[in-house]
């Protein structure tokens, strides 16, 4: 299956995208009469019902994930799933390697115990709006930068507020300016490629959570999104050279020309091309 491909059959629908060096998979689906035997998974498993109902059995219990409501599974927790309305449900799921859990824990300060999830239904507006965020990242395809940020950002979440065994955190210094100045003249001079995490972390010489919360600090905004700001300066300045819009978009490190006029739509207002006209 293509990334981020989405199939149908009848009513029913999936799309699903794997992205084997985060080690996270994403699988949205519409479900009406398909049944999930009873299986477990050997990751961690965070989503969310966007539509409808399912119902399963997880830990002992039924329970039933209505629309807007989280769930989360530990490895290796036994389940099944089947739709709770005649309509079916709408939802999405992320799988992540516990390795990938482990290692978000270290280098956000924590110690090396994994964390236990014991609601496998929760009710979480801000956990919800984390989940959709990474799903929306990893089906995208684009941004790896990005999407590390809303991977560790939907773990931590969840981690924070929902584990019942939670690792306890180290202490850490602030970094200095100059770690930081390091990361942003990376964004700079570096901005074409498809910088993940770990090329902010060895500029700056820790962990990728602490460049997040420096820069962040520093700055006003995550790593990615100042990126991206870089980006669309890079793309008005070609735009206004007379550079065709697909080509500029390319040589400003978008993906294709659709995916710069999104942006660009959302931070100036208007599109490339108009812009470029009136210039």
């Amino acid at each position: 299956m293509n990334a981020g491909a989405r199939v149908s059959a009848g009513p029913e629908w999936t799309r699903y995208r794997r992205v084997s060096d985060l080690g996270v998979e994403v699988l949205g689906a519409h479900f009406v009469q398909h049944v999930y035997h009873r299986h477990s998974h050997d990751s961690y498993s965070f989503g969310y019902t966007e539509d409808g109902a399912q119902a399963f059995r997880c830990r002992g219990g039924a329970h039933l994930s209505t629309t807007g409501l989280a769930m989360a599974f530990n490895p290796d927790d036994p389940h099944d799933g089947h739709t709770g309305t005649p309509s079916g449900f709408t939802y999405r799921m992320v799988h992540v390697d516990p390795g990938q859990v482990r290692a978000a824990l270290a280098e956000a300060g924590y110690k090396s115990a994994l964390p236990l999830f014991t609601d496998p239904v929760i009710s979480d507006p801000e956990l919800v709006n984390r989940i959709r965020r990474a799903t929306d990242r990893v089906l995208a395809g684009t941004d790896p930068l990005a999407t590390q940020e809303a991977i560790d950002a939907m773990l931590l979440a969840a981690i924070r507020r929902h584990a019942r065994s939670r690792p306890p955190v180290a202490g850490r210094a602030g970094l200095s300016n100059a770690p930081v100045a390091r990361v942003r003249d990376l964004l700079h001079d570096r901005y074409r490629e498809d910088l993940r995490a770990e090329d902010l972390a060895a500029a700056a010489g820790c962990s990728r959570f602490q460049v997040y919360r420096e820069f962040q600090a520093r700055y006003g905004m995550a790593p990615s999104t100042y990126l991206r700001q870089v980006r669309l300066r890079a793309a008005r300045r070609l735009l206004a050279a007379g550079e065709p819009p697909a080509q500029a978009a390319v040589a400003a490190g978008f993906a294709d020309q659709a995916h710069l006029t999104r942006w660009f739509r959302r931070a100036y207002g208007i599109t490339p091309a108009v812009y470029q006209r009136s210039v």
